[in-house]
Parts: C-alpha cells; sequence; structure tokens
C-alpha cells in the first residue's frame, strides 16, 4: 500500500491511501469510477471550553482543528462541496453512507436531497456502551445517525438483503443497530499511549456496511480515511478501496494497520444472495420442458389440489390463475408465493414444485 499525493491521484489507483484535500483529491479523479462511499465528516461539534469528568480528570474531546468551522454557512458549503465531488465519482448505480451526530447530520441530509441523491434508510447506531454525560444536563448521547443514499432515484443500487439476515440470525435486519464504540484492543493508540483518532469507527460497524451494500471486487471511497477502519474492512472483505487523508499522523496509522490485514479466502467472501437476484424462472417453463405435464395435479399443504394446464396457469374448482393466484384464493389471502406453496408427487413422496425451478436456476449460472 503506497500513499498517493493529489497529483498522483489522476488515474484510479486501488488500495492506496491519497495524500491531501478530500475535495480537490475527489475532483482529480475519473467520474463514475467508484461503487460505494463511506464518509464520516467532521462533525462540526461546536465545543466551549473543557469537559471534565466528576473525579476531575480531563475528557478527551474532539477539539482538533480538523472539527473547526467558524459558522454553519461555512460548514453548510463545505458540505456541499465535498458531496458534489463525491456525487460525481459515483457509478450511476452506486451509494453513499455517512455517518453524523445531531451537530450535523440533518444538515448533511437536507444537502443529499438538494444534490439529487435519494435517501433509502437511515440507521441509528444504538451505542451499547456509550460516553456518559457527566455534567448531567443532557441526555446521555448514545446513538450516531448514518444515512444510505443511492446517487439518484432510479440507481440500482446493491442489497445484500439475505446476508443481513443472514447476519442477524435469520431476522430481517433493522435499521437500529445496537454495536459498542472502539474499546479495548480494537482502539489504536499513538506512541503516547493516547488515542490515534478521537473518532475512530468499529470495524463491527463498516462490516455491516459493506457486506450488506457491496460486493467483492467492488472499489469503495472514504474521503475522511482518518486510520483507515474503512480501508481495513474493505481488504478483508475483498473490497478495494481508496483512501483520502490530509494528517500524516492518521495516515501512518492506517498505513501500518491496514498492512496487517489479512484478506479472507475466496469461499469466505461468498455471502448469501439475494432471492430478487436469482434467475426468474416462469412456471410454464417446467410444463414447456416436460418436468410437470399438463392435467397433473398439484398439492396444497393443506391438501387442496389444483390441476397444471398447459399455458403455465392452474385450475382448482371454480378458480383459474397463476400458482400465486390460485394459491392465494384458496388461502382467501391477499397474495401468496405459489413456489413454496404447490407440491407434486415422484413416486409416492411430496416434492415441491420449488425443486425444479432451483434445478433450471442451476443450469443458467
Amino acid at each position: 500500500m503506497v500513499t498517493k499525493t493529489k497529483a498522483e491521484a489522476a488515474t484510479l489507483s486501488l488500495n492506496t491511501i491519497m495524500d491531501g484535500d478530500c475535495i480537490e483529491v475527489m475532483n482529480s479523479l475519473p467520474a463514475g469510477s467508484v461503487d460505494l462511499i463511506f464518509a464520516d465528516p467532521p462533525y462540526n461539534l461546536q465545543l466551549k471550553g473543557d469537559l471534565h469528568r466528576p473525579d476531575n480528570s480531563k475528557v478527551d474531546a474532539v477539539d482538533n482543528d480538523w472539527d473547526q468551522f467558524d459558522s454553519f454557512k461555512i460548514y453548510d458549503r463545505f458540505t456541499r462541496d465535498w458531496l458534489a465531488a463525491a456525487r460525481r465519482l459515483l457509478k450511476p448505480h452506486g451509494a453513499i453512507w455517512v455517518i453524523g451526530s445531531y451537530h450535523n447530520v440533518f444538515r448533511m441530509g437536507a444537502e443529499l436531497q438538494n444534490q439529487g441523491f435519494w435517501i433509502l434508510n437511515d440507521v441509528v447506531w444504538r451505542k451499547s456502551n456509550p460516553m456518559p454525560n457527566f455534567r448531567g444536563k443532557r441526555l446521555t448521547n448514545a446513538h450516531e445517525t448514518l444515512i444510505w443514499a443511492s446517487r439518484g432515484e432510479a440507481s440500482k443500487y446493491t442489497f445484500n438483503y439475505e446476508a443481513l439476515k443472514a447476519l442477524n440470525e435469520g431476522v430481517q435486519m433493522r435499521s437500529d443497530w445496537v454495536l459498542p464504540i472502539c474499546t479495548g484492543h480494537e482502539r489504536l493508540k499513538d506512541a503516547n499511549g493516547d488515542k490515534a483518532h478521537p473518532t475512530q469507527k468499529p470495524e463491527s460497524l463498516l462490516h455491516r456496511v459493506l457486506v450488506g451494500t457491496t460486493n467483492p471486487g467492488d472499489v469503495v471511497l472514504d474521503p475522511f480515511f482518518g486510520t483507515g477502519t474503512t480501508g481495513a474492512v474493505a481488504k478483508m472483505l475483498g473490497r478495494d478501496f481508496i483512501g483520502i487523508e490530509r494528517e500524516p499522523a492518521y495516515r501512518a496509522v492506517a498505513e501500518k494497520r491496514i498492512a496487517k490485514v489479512r484478506k479472507f479466502d475466496r469461499d469466505a467472501l461468498v455471502v448469501s444472495a439475494s432471492k430478487r437476484a436469482e434467475p426468474r424462472v416462469p412456471f410454464g417453463q417446467l410444463i414447456e420442458r416436460g418436468m410437470l405435464r399438463p392435467g397433473e395435479m398439484l398439492i396444497s399443504p393443506r391438501g387442496q389440489v389444483a390441476k397444471v394446464r398447459a399455458d403455465g396457469t392452474l385450475i382448482a374448482d371454480d378458480v383459474k390463475g397463476s400458482i400465486h393466484q390460485v394459491g392465494a384464493a384458496l388461502e382467501h389471502a391477499p397474495s401468496c408465493n405459489g413456489w413454496t406453496y404447490w407440491n407434486f408427487k415422484r413416486d409416492g413422496a411430496l416434492v415441491s414444485i420449488d425443486v425444479l425451478r432451483q434445478q433450471i436456476r442451476a443450469e443458467m449460472s
């Protein structure tokens, strides 16, 4: 991995950290070259004075120069410029994740919509181990907000629904994520034993984002690279990354960190595919190919029967229609997945018609 200057960034150089202002560097990269952007910009916390714990020890708060903006107007201009540069870099079906706190996330959300991004979800990252509110004058700030948006309303963005469901023990992934902040061995330290970066994000957060919304080989850009969490997780998951970071100390930590990361083997990179992404197989194709015959009877879970017709429709009593329509009518339900509802008999045993569909799909792959 090599650190690149802005002048060297004119061509897309993957798995590198680029040195320079994020807006200038992004504007120097080829348009339409990135699949996903994960952005953790300055939050503009507007902190006033030092913060101390009850024992009078000083809290290591975010008071770095890069988080200082003189006014909301200046911060909004900065947000507008970096988001415009980011949108130019995204492929037509690309997407972006931004993360922030109540100080800035609403301003970013408005600007995303102003520029034509299409907001898909907001996600609440609920911290299982948040820092307490030492002054006792407000609620403990226990979450941050992520916004996931496609480049445009018509973009066919990546969403690995089944993979996220598998991560969540077979339950549909929700938009509230309970994950811990960086502590212990994951928290990177500098030579003095202090935090290498005050807002280092946990790898678990990036793992969920990248598994859910990218595929192996995709290009992921992080314009506020910091100590390289995005790059480290991207490398593990077989994604290519581009980092932009102007602070030499952060770049040094990120380079050392990513150099130690081992990429998962190819089999481990495969995630559960979305059923919607699988090739469509019309039920009529089973009849055309002789896998089912006209006049053959299909059987429902409750023992009701329907006759297969030559055009791929079914008839049961006075109900005619597709495998889905007839199933829904028999169940008095608004809809029905006929592929998992109907069975046929082979050698005295009931077999799901979906077995036949999967046989055809296997031939297509």
